[in-house]
């Protein structure tokens, strides 16, 4: 389930278009980004991001990962609104009692 997790950050990054932005919308800390981005680099043994002190851009490997994310991300809220739906339909036997006349 880790792993979720910092799939989610990774794409949080990718959208707000850095670690310090991505941050702010998670409610982490600049370093909890980069620190979750470098644990996924290290796990796939590849970089998806060019850092430098100014600047950061994704690698060819960063843009395919990223695109396998959201496409596993919107198949996860797809199920989710699926299930959600079930919820609110009707559901069982309905029995009526009513006097015979």
């Amino acid at each position: 389930m880790e792993h979720l997790k910092d799939v989610s950050v990774f794409v949080e990054a990718v959208d707000a278009g850095g670690f310090s932005a991505a941050a702010k919308r998670l409610n982490l800390t600049r370093s909890a980004v980069a620190k979750t981005i470098a644990r996924m680099e290290t796990r796939l043994k590849v970089r998806l991001f060019h850092r430098t002190t100014r600047s950061q851009g994704m690698t060819e490997e960063g843009r395919y990962f990223y695109e396998r994310c959201l496409r596993a991300i919107e198949e996860i809220r797809a199920g989710e609104a699926e299930l959600e739906s079930g919820r609110r339909d009707v559901r069982g036997k309905l029995r009526v009692t009513m006097p015979v006349i």
